[in-house]
């Protein structure tokens, strides 16, 4: 069913597949015409890059500020402490502080200046680290005023609480107060910078709901406006609202972002422009109108076309999602780049210049096992991988199959060859003189 919203934002996320659920469509597609609002999503910065499977949210972001809007990047430099416990079997390892800072700083330049513009104006991005409450509340406080707000019942009820006790895995208390430390993100927001939209993935709905009644409970929906004198608000909150967008999942049941040789990471310096041009060239047919919709900014006419494309007319619809998605994250020049490799590697043979590289000394590659290389150039997980590889007449170096699982490199002199695993990836390994 196609709705008419007043709201330009609303229109565009529902025409490009990004709602699946909202606490209230009519209210916040009213609010939304009231002039610019507030939305936020957070991040937690356990790693120095975010990846594919972020993307949803950070396109949501995009078009909120597309639309004339302010989004708000929360990084969860608090809640990184304590590790989401959503749909895990494990408790995430514990970060310190400045592995923390230094995963934020990282994720914010290299994740999020490319989608998004921050600065001081009015629907300029802001960039907020959850930490600056966090670490100053004080626990019993904390519980004598919001945690009466919570009930267990509830919070046992969400999916996500539920998937670990039916797996009978250990659910830590310190996990288990993760999603009151995120209802509590939304309410401070609110207070600091008159927040109104929390949001998310579909998996994420219980704790963004969370957020949502304790701001309307704490704040007392409607009440008289009343700040402190550091202007923080107190009282008076008006409506906040949920939105969630659906999870995309591969045609085998995957979660986007996850390959055979693990994340597909937004920052360059862990995933090459060329391979994130490669994972873009490679999706399932089925999945590319989607694709373009979500995760380029084409227009709609130019989408619809390309997603009626059949049969061998869909890979030119490929090459063009590729492009784009790698023009929104590392920029045009490096769009053009990856494209230009790809074109030489497929079409020519010839190695490109934005391979991923692996450089090794003359005197180890006498004894070096070719399978260490493979492993090495993230082209196989494991041994085992690469022995299925060679099995399946997969492996090449230098254009030559690979038929021996325990073969030696054996080159004396300096060389630079493409390692190949399969047709859709490579590697250029470069052997040079100590």
């Amino acid at each position: 069913m196609t709705h008419n919203y007043k709201s330009e934002f609303l229109n565009i996320l529902e025409e490009r597949g990004f709602i699946h659920q909202c606490s209230d469509f009519e209210a916040l597609d009213a609010k939304l015409m009231e002039g610019v609002q507030s939305a936020y999503i957070g991040f937690d910065a356990t790693a120095k890059s975010l990846h594919v499977g972020n993307l949803t949210g950070i396109m949501m972001l995009y078009w909120f500020q597309a639309c004339g809007h302010k989004p708000i990047t929360l990084m969860g430099g608090g809640t990184s402490k304590i590790g989401d416990p959503s749909f895990k079997d494990e408790q995430r390892k514990l970060l310190d502080d400045e592995t923390i800072e230094t995963n934020m700083k990282h994720i914010q330049d290299t994740c999020f200046r490319q989608f998004l513009k921050y600065g001081e104006g009015e629907t300029d991005a802001q960039m907020v680290n959850n930490n600056d409450w966090l670490s100053e509340l004080k626990y019993l406080d904390f519980l004598r005023d919001y945690g009466r707000h919570f009930t267990v019942n509830r919070m046992l009820s969400f999916d996500s609480v539920k998937t670990r006790l039916e797996r009978e895995s250990p659910l830590s208390l310190l996990e288990f107060n993760y999603m009151i430390m995120q209802g509590y993100d939304f309410l401070e927001l609110h207070r600091r910078y008159e927040t109104i939209l929390q949001m998310g993935g579909s998996d994420q709905w219980g704790n963004i709901i969370n957020g949502v009644e304790l701001t309307r409970k704490v704040c007392n929906e409607g009440a008289s406006l009343e700040r402190r004198d550091d202007g923080v608000l107190v009282r008076g909150s008006g409506p906040v609202f949920a939105l969630t967008a659906p999870l995309l999942t591969t045609p085998d049941g995957r979660k986007m972002g996850k390959t055979e040789s693990g994340a597909v990471w937004l920052n360059a310096d862990m995933l090459s422009p060329y391979d994130y041009y490669q994972f873009w060239r490679n999706v399932d047919d089925v999945m590319v109108g989607t694709l373009l919709r979500r995760f380029t900014v084409l227009s709609m006419d130019e989408i619809k076309k390309l997603e009626a494309l059949e049969g061998a007319e869909i890979n030119e619809a490929k090459k063009i999602l590729a492009f784009n998605a790698t023009k929104m994250c590392h920029g045009e020049q490096a769009a053009i780049d990856a494209e230009a490799t790809a074109k030489k590697v497929f079409e020519k043979g010839i190695i490109g210049d934005d391979l991923p590289r692996i450089t090794i000394k003359v005197i180890d590659a006498k004894e070096k096992l070719i399978a260490d290389l493979f492993i090495e150039a993230g082209l196989c997980d494991s041994k085992g991988d690469f022995k299925r590889l060679v099995k399946q007449n997969g492996a090449k170096l230098g254009g030559k199959t690979i038929i021996d699982v325990h073969a030696i490199l054996g080159i004396s002199h300096p060389d630079q060859l493409m390692l190949s695993a399969g047709k859709k990836k490579h590697a250029i390994l470069e052997v040079i003189l100590k």
